[in-house]
């Protein structure tokens, strides 16, 4: 090989070492998830003094959806004296807050609408603002206004706080609209492997459960002790966990504890959220790599699960880098070694990707959904789209670094189509414990 190809070999083989890792981390935290000792802590717990929590809900221009999420948080199974529901209305355009005053004004002393008009934007900005001023207990958990929550949901993310280091708690998110079209299916799958795989071995391993920022919650003075939230990145949930993590606090997975949502069914909206969601990792990913490694009460395993989580979307530009690497060694190359390091990475990328799909295949087994495997083959296609996405999401992030401007955020669109809502006659029914459970129904049918 020539002097050339091998200046090229170094950055290659650590991008492939790179690769190698994560594939043996997807290997690892599957075949825990299915023959290791599994950890829920407090899930089960029914009869207990149940401290007094407050529920946000963030909202902007949600008139599709913002109604159902409160009638569905008013019948929770939890003490009605000792939840209170704060609707975080950020500057909504729609019939957003016209909903929640006619909500609000069927049921006083439990909701208490925020319908903020000014300030920064973004969501954390909003949520900062709701915290400073409406809340008034310790535990405050977060709902975006798509989400439906079933009715054990409240009692169950707040179990884990009865541990007092115990700083934040995340339920499991499963998708309402499976059987919408391929694009759902798809998106079903990919949650079910990173809530029931990812998620859940890392709570077994005592690793570093993500916090996602929806049917979760946390203690606010263990926020306040990490700086409130951080109204300058694209994720506030993940940089949240990682200030949590490096404060000493600890983060609970609950997998039994489902919220439903609505996934995007449009390729573009898709791709649009899967940009925001890269763009925001890497923020914090730039942000965190290095405090991992300060003293501190983190373990060794704790430290290297951190980082391999900050650089998780860090491998698909690195991944397109390795290719084009591997093509011009191929050119270069003065010997069988170019195009023999061009097969090994074409055999490993595939034996990589294979890993991802093998979560996946395990979190349908574990779910009981064995049928979702025949789409199994299309999401050669979803790792591609995904791919190109936080690739092109990476790049734009170093343009923007460069030449300066602020990162656009898009707010995910809204399949649900918005019911005539009279007010202020009553805006739904109350829902029955049957109709709680059919989105779970429906999606172990898909």
């Amino acid at each position: 090989m020539g002097h050339g190809s091998a200046g090229l070999l170094i950055p290659f083989c650590a991008i492939e070492v790179c690769i190698c890792i994560y594939m043996v981390r997807h290997y690892w935290f599957t075949l825990n998830r299915l023959f290791g000792r599994q950890r829920y802590p407090l899930i089960d717990l029914d009869i207990a003094d149940w401290p007094a929590v407050t529920v946000l809900v963030a909202a902007h221009n949600e008139e599709a959806v913002i109604g159902d999420v409160l009638e569905c948080l008013l019948h929770v199974d939890y003490p009605p004296d000792r939840l209170h529901i704060v609707p975080v209305n950020d500057r909504s355009t729609d019939g957003t807050e016209a909903i929640i005053d006619a909500i609000a004004a069927r049921n006083p002393g439990r909701i208490t609408p925020f319908h903020r008009r000014s300030g920064k934007a973004r969501k954390a900005a909003a949520l900062q603002e709701a915290m400073e001023n409406f809340v008034q207990t310790e535990i405050v958990l977060l709902f975006d206004a798509d989400y439906v929550p079933g009715k054990p949901l409240i009692r169950q993310l707040v179990a884990p706080f009865f541990d007092p280091e115990v700083g934040c708690v995340m339920g499991r998110v499963v998708p309402m609209n499976v059987s919408q079209n391929l694009l759902t299916r798809m998106l079903d799958m990919e949650r079910s492997a990173g809530y029931q795989i990812d998620q859940q071995a890392r709570m077994n391993m005592r690793l570093v459960p993500q916090f996602g920022g929806t049917a979760g919650g946390m203690r606010k003075s263990a926020l306040f002790e990490a700086g409130g939230w951080n109204t300058d990145t694209l994720t506030e949930d993940t940089d949240l966990t990682f200030r949590l993590m490096l404060c000493g606090w600890k983060t609970v997975y609950q997998n039994r504890a489902e919220c439903y949502e609505e996934s995007p069914v449009r390729w573009p909206v898709r791709v649009r959220q899967n940009k925001r969601w890269a763009k925001g990792h890497n923020q914090v990913m730039w942000k965190y790599s290095l405090s991992l490694f300060r003293p501190g009460w983190l373990t060794a395993r704790e430290r290297f699960d951190g980082l391999l989580l900050l650089w998780i979307y860090a491998m698909a530009p690195a991944l397109l880098i390795a290719w084009f690497l591997a093509v011009v060694m191929f050119y270069k190359g003065d010997s069988l070694e170019a195009p023999m390091l061009v097969l090994f990475v074409a055999s490993f990328t595939a034996l990589g990707n294979f890993a991802t799909f093998f979560e996946i295949a395990a979190s349908a087994r574990l779910d009981g959904a064995k049928e979702r495997l025949r789409i199994l083959p299309f999401h050669f296609l979803g790792f591609l789209v995904s791919m190109m996405t936080c690739s092109q999401a990476a790049f734009e992030l170093v343009r923007e670094a460069i030449l300066g401007g602020d990162v656009k955020w898009d707010k995910t669109e809204r399949a649900r189509q918005a019911q005539p809502r009279p007010v202020p006659q009553p805006i739904a029914q109350p829902m029955s414990p049957q109709a709680q459970v059919e989105p779970a129904a429906e999606a172990e049918a898909a």
